[in-house]
């Protein structure tokens, strides 16, 4: 399942990558923009199937069939420094909360900011966020990204889970659309299995209706 939604999500990206002449109706890519993201996905899946055992592997896979070289030492701890201030300057005031742990860096997007109750659609008011989250984890491409999409426990258990999982791939997507290489993204939905919160009332439930995006370096000493 893991290498068809890879793949699925490459085409996704190729796909928003074309233009439309407005003569002919033709959609087009050109042949420099085919080049490179021939390369950089073409690698990136080829790595990416290799091993399907976990999402890291993956997402490692990828990274190294793109071409992008691991972190190493002390370089990880200034690399991830330098991409958590951009990311407060970029999203300063946009309701997303931003945590360091150690060389992670977790970003939570509360629900009430990103999408309407019950549906997937990021909100209009959202695209630009989601558009500097792009732009720096773009540009700081030593990295792979979870994408994890979370409920409270209203509603049935087979409703939230599929919920989760469908607007952690909306904003998955989105991140995509922006040129963030596919093979880096981590997908998961937890329906309502996380909790920030303690649940079962109106007021802490809509604390657990989230998507966090966690950036983990891409190192050379990890155990994968």
């Amino acid at each position: 399942m893991k290498k068809v939604l890879t793949i699925a999500a490459a085409t996704m990206f190729l796909a928003a990558c074309t233009t439309t002449d407005p003569y002919t109706g033709e959609e087009r890519t050109s042949r420099a923009t085919q080049g490179a993201i021939i390369g950089a996905l073409g690698g990136a899946i080829i790595g990416a199937l290799t091993n399907t055992s976990d999402g890291e592997q993956m997402a490692k896979n990828a990274l190294l069939g793109a071409g992008i070289g691991a972190l190493a030492g002390g370089a990880i701890g200034h690399y991830q420094d330098e991409q958590e201030a951009e990311l407060r300057r970029r999203l300063q005031g946009t309701g997303v909360q931003i945590y360091r742990d150690g060389d992670y860096i977790e970003l939570i997007m509360p629900s009430n900011i990103t999408f309407d109750t019950g549906s997937d659609r990021i909100r209009d008011d959202f695209q630009q966020v989601l558009r500097s989250v792009a732009i720096v984890v773009k540009e700081y491409d030593q990295t792979y990204i979870y994408v994890d999409g979370h409920t409270d426990t209203t509603g049935s258990h087979e409703f939230n889970q599929d919920l989760s999982e469908r607007r952690a791939w909306a904003v998955a997507d989105r991140l995509i659309r922006r040129e963030v290489l596919p093979g880096r993204l981590i997908v998961r939905g937890y329906g309502e299995t996380r909790p920030l919160v303690p649940t079962g009332n109106n007021v802490n439930e809509p604390q657990n209706r989230r998507v966090e995006i966690q950036i983990v370096p891409f190192t050379d000493d990890r155990n994968y």
